[in-house]
């Protein structure tokens, strides 16, 4: 509305750090893929890249690409062409988005980066469906189309506690994995290297877990909206010395921010969890619906989903292992609502909205109760809000503006 306050974004200085690093990555992976000079890995973003990048391989992962379609709006356009060779519009609209974006051999990369002409052409592709089975159709789509082994850990989903058994499972579908990769990459798998990888991923968890702290602070330095942007190094870079090395920059500034009291939304008035996906076509506006409000969104399980405190150099394959078992989209409803319980105090929020995505119902967890059972223990109220990760037909913009001012007031009020 022309009369409302316009709320100007507060830049993190270390973004512009980030950029370089995400440039210089995608440049080497269209590098990578143009020279075959290294063959292309693809892979989920909670499957094996520690493997996948001690062999060797560049790796690309077609999630970070399917948020890119997302945040640059271009997801809606694109969804129809997969809908058209027998896609469900109800299925992952990152799956439809991303393929669809391949039919009409267009991509947000080459926009963000110029001399990128399409997403790099994979040599082998490698899931984990500790997320869904989305990802492996997705992956076996592009396995047909260029005639490449689609392979993969087919996980034990809703967990409770992760056990011995559990990590067996997994463990056996990684080491299984090897001898294709080698197949493919032409060598063999070094495991001196894949210690330091995964010595520099459990580094690089722990920088980014420690990011994430910081919005305990009164007032919260960063939200979640600034969580999704800054995580891009925590997705497609661990493993690396380039993520750690980002991170202690970052968490460097927001440290200094803590100290300084520097708020990252002026005048915080309420503090609110975030538990689902992004609506990646509404980042900012809806970043800026908070902030006019005076609500700091500051926490969410998404962005810890890359937090794996059970990476261990000195047992690389079972780490791996456990910590993609660990991931809480795996989980049972049970856990969840301990979970989400600890990060209520732990975070001292005031309220909870949850994503109910349209596309994504192995990430939307309000469908079966838990926000109910959870305010009953808690006496913190919540706030289901409709809408999808990219497909913008799902989402209201009048009624989400509506919700959520609402629930803010009520919020103030009951502080």
């Amino acid at each position: 509305m022309a009369d409302e306050v316009q709320v100007p974004r507060k830049k993190i200085q270390a973004t512009d750090l980030m950029n370089e690093i995400m440039a210089a990555y995608f440049y080497d992976l269209n590098e990578a893929a143009i020279s075959a000079s290294r063959k292309v890995a693809w892979c989920t973003s909670v499957g094996p890249a520690e493997l996948l990048r001690a062999m060797g391989f560049a790796v690309y992962f077609p999630e970070n690409h399917g948020a890119l379609l997302g945040a640059s709006r271009m997801a809606t356009d694109m969804i129809p062409a997969a809908n058209a060779i027998g896609y469900s519009p109800d299925i992952c609209s990152y799956l439809t988005s991303d393929i669809g974006a391949f039919l009409r051999k267009t991509t947000p990369l080459s926009k963000a980066y110029p001399g990128i002409q399409s997403v790099p052409k994979a040599d082998v592709l490698v899931f984990n469906t500790n997320q869904c089975r989305d990802v492996q159709d997705w992956f076996a789509w592009y396995g047909r189309e260029w005639g490449v082994p689609s392979i993969g850990i087919t996980s034990p989903r809703n967990i409770g506690e992760v056990t011995e058994i559990h990590i067996d499972d997994v463990a056996r579908q990684t080491e299984a994995l090897i001898p294709k990769l080698e197949a493919v990459a032409g060598s063999r798998l070094d495991m001196e290297k894949l210690r330091e990888t995964v010595r520099l991923s459990r580094e690089c968890t722990e920088l980014w877990n420690k990011v994430l702290a910081t919005a305990t602070a009164k007032p919260a330095p960063i939200t979640f909206f600034d969580g999704t942007i800054q995580m891009g190094p925590a997705v497609v870079l661990r493993g690396t010395q380039q993520a750690v090395d980002y991170y202690r920059v970052l968490l460097a500034e927001l440290e200094q921010r803590v100290r300084g009291g520097i708020a990252a939304v002026e005048h915080e008035t309420a503090r609110i969890y975030w538990e689902g996906m992004p609506v990646w076509g509404r980042l900012r506006q809806n970043s800026e619906l908070f902030a006019r409000l005076g609500a700091c969104v500051l926490a969410s399980t998404y962005c810890s989903s890359w937090v794996f405190p059970s990476l261990d150099p000195q047992d690389p394959i079972r780490s791996m292992a456990k910590a993609y078992l660990e991931l809480f989209i795996v989980r049972t409803d049970q856990y969840k609502e301990k979970y989400l319980q600890d990060m209520i105090e732990h975070f001292a929020v005031d309220g909870i909205v949850y994503h109910d995505a349209k596309t994504c119902p192995n990430n939307s967890n309000c469908r079966y109760g838990l926000p109910q059972r959870l305010e009953a223990k808690t006496g913190i109220p919540s706030l289901v809000l409709s809408g999808d990760l990219n497909d913008m037909r799902c989402v209201s913009d009048e009624q989400t503006k509506i919700n959520v001012e609402a629930f803010v007031e009520q919020l103030v009020e009951g502080r």
